[in-house]
């Protein structure tokens, strides 16, 4: 049996989906001949760690645990030392105890950090672990998109197949929101922009402040990850981002009530006439990354109704392609784009492929 011993960054909706994850296949990851076991889960201000990181991991029932307290909002520290078969640091102990742990096992075990945290406060502590010979795997974008920072669907690995084969990479065009490609398209069968977005948040495709997703960096963040895929030494300063709302509506000079009641209605006219315009020369508006050569942009672009993009409805992200071999027609990638499920499921399978790199 090998086994991959993980600490866990964060323990939000994406943290806790992995977490239940990782106990209900249990099974199928014996038949396969892996462990996958848990010594460390971290939330903002504390880490609840095994008491012998070396021979044990949190058991499942106690992972289970720690899913029911973070669904409820409070802190791991609440979770006591469960009669000493764990034990629970801090702050700033939280922090040396994780990096403790990863000079300890380190290298040779395969210890991998796992970041689903939405935040860039763990860049630090990912360096330390790299530096110690740690593995990383990510759903937070943040680390990857600080300056020069190392380098849901498969687009990393269909990409990296490209480039293997020696077929070069030139444009990359995509929708990489789910919320926003619901946006785009539903507005285009003429509903009002300010009614889709308040439709969103009530699906839960938005963040609790729609200006978080309205804004683009989300977009901005996965763009630079391509981008430096595929050799362009970009920071997220160097992308251009194109806003759905003015600066005068930003969270530091509208409230969020505010936006919601009467900043976001005045928005609709200015979509509906771009939507129309559009629509006049058979083109629908969506909301894209365009990587061309060491150039990258974000923002609404006007597209064919017959292309990929184009065809596009609801949550899902697609991307095009264009290479030397998919010159002419795009090689595409389509799938869900948003959901807790489909994030954790994508990192479970990137943990799983850790195991090749140790025998």
């Amino acid at each position: 049996m090998k086994t991959i011993p993980l600490i866990l960054m964060g323990c939000g909706g994406v943290g806790r989906q992995l977490i239940q994850h990782i106990v209900s296949c249990r099974s199928l990851h014996a038949k396969q001949g892996v462990l996958l076991r848990v010594v460390g889960v971290c939330d903002s201000k504390s880490v609840v760690v095994a008491s012998d990181v070396f021979t044990r991991g949190l058991d499942d029932a106690f992972l289970t645990e720690i899913c029911r307290v973070k669904s409820s909002g409070s802190s791991l520290s609440i979770l006591g030392s469960k009669g000493g078969e764990c034990q629970i640091f801090s702050n700033l102990e939280s922090v040396k105890k994780v990096v403790d742990i990863a000079s300890h096992l380190g290298r040779t075990t395969g210890l991998t950090f796992v970041d689903c945290s939405a935040s860039s406060e763990t860049i630090e502590i990912l360096n330390q672990a790299v530096d110690l010979g740690c593995c990383i795997v990510l759903a937070n974008k943040k680390p990857l998109t600080s300056p020069m920072v190392g380098a849901g669907l498969p687009v990393i690995t269909s990409l990296n197949r490209l480039l293997a084969s020696g077929d070069p990479v030139h444009r990359i065009i995509g929708s990489l929101s789910g919320t926003l490609g619901y946006v785009m398209s539903e507005v285009e069968d003429g509903k009002p922009f300010s009614q889709v977005v308040t439709e969103a948040k009530c699906l839960g495709y938005t963040e609790p402040d729609p200006r978080d997703d309205l804004g683009g960096m989300d977009v901005a963040r996965k763009a630079l990850i391509l981008a430096r895929l595929l050799g362009a030494r970009l920071n997220l300063d160097d992308i251009k981002v194109e806003s759905l709302y003015p600066a005068e509506m930003g969270p530091d000079k509208m409230s969020l009530e505010d936006f919601l009641s009467s900043g976001l209605s005045s928005l609709d006219e200015g979509i509906d006439e771009r939507v129309k315009v559009a629509s006049s020369k058979g083109n629908v508006l969506r909301y894209v990354c365009v990587i061309d050569g060491s150039r990258c942009h974000v923002g609404i672009q006007e597209l064919p109704k017959d292309s990929p993009l184009g065809r596009l409805k609801g949550s899902d992200n697609v991307l095009e392609v264009y290479s030397r071999c998919y010159s002419k027609q795009p090689l595409v990638i389509q799938g869900a784009g948003a959901g807790n499920d489909t994030t954790a499921a994508g990192v479970l399978a990137d943990i799983l492929d850790i195991q090749d790199l140790f025998s």
